[in-house]
């Protein structure tokens, strides 16, 4: 199968550092052009990277009729704008989470694919990673019972002004940031929608951003409970309870690419945890497998294991949150 010809919105630094250079070592992904504000800077990634064609405009590269893909990973506020620009210039687009500002930006998505038939996919790696296939099979097949029960918890240490994470004004915030896979997780697993949301904020003085954040989401077959943070030492966990046991995922979100990744299966017959089986997953890159899955939906016009309505469901949550956040009870998305 032939490659798909990509082309990468800005500079970025989860780009740079992580996203490009696995889907560079992916087998249907071809990174050919990056752009930038300054022809300078997207020079300078593009020998860094080893890209072959850099561009000192977003426009120039979306005007290159041989990039047949755009990964975009610009600070939030941009996502839905450049997006639609991509797909309106004739390319298919992979851009980063959370896919918009709110569940309304990322609904203004919806009608521009459909007129442009191009395929759009909001950039949640882990959905794709074989851990989460494992979790997720787990749980149909009833290996812990009947599933009651989802926590989690992410949290990082980042206190810089300047960091798009820690600008309130563009989208920054750990829900935004984190907090949309501690959504996004146990709306796949339970394989429903949450019915309402209640949630607890503290906000930083002088940044404004949610630094910590502690929500409930309510679903028809169980409750999601999940702690996110940019201001608490790095940590990851999820967990999901059941009947008959447990599954905790070690490494939920920033699955390492050269280590295996743990998942524990309890089965609950002593606090000792004499019952627990440790599966390893072998190592893989969740970002080249994303690549990989998208380039390969492009070739084949199949459809993406995300979908745009799946997306604009998550910020609806997001919203909820945000509004519970203000009135300080259940919301419904």
């Amino acid at each position: 199968m032939k490659k798909v010809a990509w082309g990468v919105l800005s500079t970025a630094n989860i780009g740079m550092t992580r996203v490009i250079p696995a889907m560079q070592q992916s087998a249907l992904c071809s990174i050919d052009a990056i752009c930038s504000r300054s022809l300078e800077s997207a020079q300078k990634a593009a020998q860094r990277a080893g890209i072959p064609k850099a561009y000192g405009s977003y426009e120039a590269m979306l005007a290159d009729p041989s990039i047949e893909a755009i990964y975009n990973p610009l600070p939030n506020h941009l996502h839905v704008e450049w997006t639609i620009k991509a797909m309106q210039a004739g390319k298919h687009v992979l851009c980063e989470k959370p896919l918009g500002m709110n569940a309304e930006d990322v609904r203004r998505l919806l009608a521009v694919r459909d007129a442009t038939s191009k395929k759009v996919m909001e950039a949640f790696a882990t959905r794709m990673h074989p851990q989460w296939l494992k979790v997720r099979e787990l749980v149909q097949s009833g290996r812990i019972g009947e599933l009651c029960a989802m926590q989690g918890f992410v949290s990082y240490y980042n206190l810089e002004p300047n960091n798009v994470r820690n600008r309130a004004d563009i989208g920054g915030g750990g829900i935004m940031d984190v907090g949309c896979y501690l959504i996004t997780m146990p709306r796949y697993i339970f394989g429903t929608e949450p019915s309402r949301v209640i949630s607890l904020v503290q906000r930083d003085p002088d940044l404004r951003t949610d630094r910590v954040a502690s929500c409930i989401l309510e679903f028809p077959n169980g409750q999601a409970s999940f702690m996110c943070s940019t201001q608490i030492a790095r940590y990851q966990r999820m967990q999901f309870f059941a009947t008959l046991g447990r599954i905790e995922v070690e490494i939920p979100v920033n699955a390492p690419p050269d280590r295996p990744c743990r998942i524990v299966v309890d089965d609950g017959r002593d606090v000792l945890g004499s019952g627990i089986e440790v599966i390893e997953i072998p190592p893989c890159n969740q970002y080249a497998i994303q690549g990989d899955v998208f380039s390969r939906a492009i070739r084949e016009d199949s459809e993406l294991p995300l979908s745009l309505e799946s997306s604009v469901l998550n910020m609806r949550v997001i919203d909820a949150i945000f509004r519970s956040e203000k009135s300080r009870q259940w919301e419904m998305p």
